[in-house]
């Protein structure tokens, strides 16, 4: 049975998905004209990078699934969750407003994503 924060996660990310692909539809189709090359190649990074993401939260959700008891396994949802607002939002945002001061985001979403994935991988290592 799952525990609301294995559903959490799993919802979140199934939202983050469905999420992703507008966002990337929006981009390919009603932004293509509007942004520079530049512009949307950072555009395109930041859909890329939310639906990898998305994908990720439902991974923490099925694992957490799995363990419990495990508060890790929340951490590293939730900083998987916030690094993908920061960095995909404050690329989409760049993209869309050209505002370089959004980009100072950027990296501390990334920061915040690398942690949730080391987060990750010491919880399955710790599983005997």
């Amino acid at each position: 049975m799952m525990s609301q924060i294995d559903k959490l996660f799993v919802a979140l990310g199934a939202t983050n998905a469905g999420a992703a692909v507008a966002l990337g539809a929006i981009g390919a189709h009603a932004l293509k004209d509007r942004l520079s090359p530049k512009m949307m190649s950072v555009y395109h990074t930041g859909s890329q990078y939310h639906l990898y993401h998305a994908l990720g939260l439902m991974l923490v959700g099925l694992v957490a699934l799995q363990l419990p008891e495990s508060n890790l396994m929340e951490l590293s949802g939730w900083l998987m969750l916030g690094g993908t607002v920061l960095f995909s939002g404050s690329l989409y945002l760049l993209a869309i407003t050209g505002k370089s001061w959004l980009g100072t985001a950027t990296p501390v979403g990334g920061l915040s994503l690398i942690s949730a994935w080391i987060v990750l991988a010491v919880v399955i290592l710790q599983v005997s």
